[in-house]
């Protein structure tokens, strides 16, 4: 096979398990977390690891806030979590975020797990996690660009060729085409952000669990963060099988 066709077929597995790969590195980041809690066990958290634990919060946030921007002003079969379908676009996003860059929601999900790994307090992992991100999704980028380069011809060729692939550029920036879409934001991004908390929860947990030696339930703020997170997934989950949160085009 030919390298092109095999980093495709790369990518197309990647584009469809995209949701779930990445979580074996974050479940190495736990390991590597709950190696370095053990061995500061002596060592009692100072206000800046409190602290940290709420930076690590806000670039998780910021990296959700780029996927419901980029997210609410597309329309549907398009800039999706479509895994099992495979690539979907019934139309190119040229506007918007999109006119900054080619990958929002890549970008997105940096920030995003970014900030889980960076619970981790251990730099080496942060490194690791941002060498595992560029290699994963330098080949679901290829993988989608060939796919959009097939269906949409000259017209993406056009727009790739002055658009950024994942750095943003801002001069370039068009008005989004579509209105903001708060039904499809809650449709498509409960997941992100029930993940987010339920993530940051754990490794809360873990901690705790390394300092008490013994498994001891501590109402604090991660905990309460989760169950709300938990409870509004459910709610939207049951709102999307009833098609409350169905958009018109």
């Amino acid at each position: 096979m030919a390298l092109q066709e095999e980093l495709k077929t790369q990518g197309d597995f990647l584009f469809k398990n995209r949701s779930y790969l990445p979580l074996i590195i974050l479940g190495i980041g736990l390991a590597v977390f709950v190696h370095t809690k053990y061995h500061e066990i002596d060592n009692p958290d100072s206000w800046f690891s409190e602290v940290f634990a709420y930076i690590c919060l806000v670039v998780s946030l910021f990296g959700l806030f780029i996927r419901v921007v980029t997210v609410g002003h597309t329309p549907k079969n398009t800039s999706g979590r479509n895994t099992k379908a495979g690539q979907v676009a019934d139309e190119l996003n040229t506007s918007g975020i999109y006119s900054t860059l080619r990958h929002p929601l890549y970008l997105g999900n940096f920030f995003m797990w970014l900030g889980v790994a960076m619970l981790t307090e251990n730099t080496w992992f942060i490194f690791a996690f941002i060498v595992f991100y560029a290699f994963y999704y330098e080949r679901i980028m290829y993988a989608e660009e060939a796919f959009l380069r097939s269906k949409f011809g000259i017209s993406y060729l056009e727009w790739a060729e002055h658009t950024p692939a994942i750095i943003p550029s801002f001069k370039l920036y068009i008005k989004a085409k579509y209105p903001f879409s708060i039904k499809k934001v809650l449709k498509k991004e409960k997941n992100g952000l029930w993940a987010v908390f339920l993530l940051f929860w754990i490794f809360d947990l873990a901690a705790t669990f390394i300092e008490n030696e013994r498994f001891e339930m501590e109402l604090t703020f991660w905990f309460y963060a989760a169950i709300s997170s938990t409870v509004l997934y459910i709610v939207l989950k049951v709102m999307k099988k009833l098609r409350l949160l169905n958009e018109t085009n």
